[in-house]
């Protein structure tokens, strides 16, 4: 090849072929001089991005449709029409949250680019210079989710595609099967069963058996206390638990996938005997056996029973699961999404487990919104070491509220397809379900001592 072709890049056969073909303009183009044929090509409008979008207005938007208070803080853009809503719910403490949100959060979020959200979720979580404890990660959170909303309409995508795409078809969850007795508790097992749940949480009465003790306690008859004070008598539930387990599992079979919450209601020592003792029952998992006080038990569980655990729903910061994920302490990742501070915390716990072999569960309750339910679902779609989701069941009330309520088939979670989290709010439909202060975890022994959640 002669030196001129060699510095056209095209030899004379390609070039007497393009000129049969009546490229002339194309033949004009190779010829020409490096400089000119990049001065003439066209940028693909990819390359160009987006244009930037910033935050002007951030708002909260509180509503009980089913009598939790849940708390979605809503983020209003420079684009028209463009906005986000994500989950700040703290039930409990709900009016703390929004006044952290209106009366800090607010003026730290105004003007900046909703693009940013690694940035944005950094210097919000050390704003306020002490760590945050769960009223600042749930303001946190509802910013967070936000944002992740509107990255996902300004992109035409649902969040999930956004976290790497879909790993699974559908969110795997499990259902509330309890009851006051055995028999009742089998009856509700049978009939999640029938609507296609492989996965059934099982508890007789509350949590601890609350509501279903015979005696009444002296703490009542003393006066001491509140009267919406429960009662809890420990030795009670420990003895029912195994023999719940082993009505379940004789009529309703070994294909059925049973799990349970100990919700920390019992001593250390209690809890690992019990775990201990329903190892023969196979339960998929045991949920929060010790609370964050005592998880130095956790070492003495794990060399003592084979049952798989689920631990962390109340867990305020993603550093206190670090350790104990680690030395393989526990099978499942229980994280409150809006608890430790929204999706972009939660994705990377769900990101160091899969190093570890340790499965998400992330925490799906009633006094969680369906945006939150949302954020889950867009993460247990996206992360390869998912396990189990928790389900709620919205009534007509929070459908009409929130527009988009995920849906169950066969025991699978189906979210929108819709950009964003797919999840839209009627503000006019909140405003008519006000919320309120009134909670109640207060449960006590027979001797009025409390008892920790």
């Amino acid at each position: 090849m002669k030196n001129a072709e060699i510095q056209s890049g095209i030899s004379r056969r390609d070039a007497m072929k393009m000129m049969t073909t009546g490229s002339a303009a194309g033949l004009l183009g190779l010829f020409a001089s490096p400089q000119a044929r990049a001065e003439t090509k066209v940028t693909p409008s990819y390359t160009a991005g987006m244009p930037p979008v910033k935050i002007t207005d951030v708002r909260v938007i509180a509503t009980a449709p089913e009598g939790s208070n849940l708390v979605i803080v809503k983020i209003e853009t420079s684009e028209p029409g463009l906005y986000g809503i994500g989950c700040a719910t703290f039930t409990q403490r709900a009016f703390a949250v929004i006044t952290a949100v209106e009366k800090y959060l607010k003026e730290f979020c105004v003007g900046k680019d909703v693009d940013n959200i690694e940035d944005m979720w950094q210097s919000a979580y050390v704003s306020s210079y002490w760590r945050n404890g769960p009223v600042l990660n749930n303001a946190i959170s509802g910013i967070d989710e936000a944002l992740w909303d509107i990255k996902g309409k300004r992109a035409g995508m649902p969040v999930y595609q956004l976290l790497g795409g879909k790993c699974r078809i559908a969110v795997d969850c499990y259902a509330h099967a309890s009851g006051p007795t055995p028999e009742a508790v089998v009856e509700n097992v049978q009939r999640f069963m029938d609507q296609g749940f492989r996965h059934i949480r099982i508890q007789q009465g509350g949590y601890g058996g609350v509501g279903t003790m015979e005696k009444q306690p002296d703490f009542k008859a003393a006066g001491f206390g509140t009267d919406r004070d429960q009662f809890m008598d420990q030795r009670t539930y420990i003895s029912r638990v195994p023999k719940m387990f082993e009505m379940v599992r004789k009529r309703c079979g070994e294909d059925v996938q049973l799990l349970h919450d100990i919700h920390e209601r019992i001593e250390p020592i209690d809890a690992i005997n019990l775990i201990k003792a329903l190892e023969t029952y196979h339960p998929y998992f045991i949920e929060d056996p010790f609370s964050p006080e005592n998880m130095l038990w956790f070492r003495q569980l794990r060399n003592t029973t084979t049952v798989p655990i689920a631990m962390g729903e109340l867990f305020n910061n993603i550093n206190e699961f670090r350790d104990y994920m680690v030395e393989r302490l526990f099978d499942f990742i229980r994280i409150h999404i809006s608890q430790i501070g929204g999706i972009t915390p939660a994705m990377k716990v769900a990101r160091l487990g899969e190093w570890f072999n340790i499965r998400t569960a992330w925490h799906g309750p009633g006094d969680t919104s369906p945006v939150g339910h949302a954020a889950n679902a867009h993460i247990d779609l996206a992360a390869w070491n998912f396990g189990i989701q928790e389900s709620h069941f919205w009534n007509e009330k929070a459908q009409a509220v929130f527009p988009g309520c995920q849906t169950y088939k066969n025991g699978y979670m189906i979210i929108n397809e819709a950009p964003g989290l797919g999840i839209d709010i009627d503000e006019k439909e909140a405003a008519r379900y006000p919320i309120g202060t009134m909670s109640n975890w207060t449960v006590r022994k027979n001797d009025g001592t409390i008892i920790r959640p």
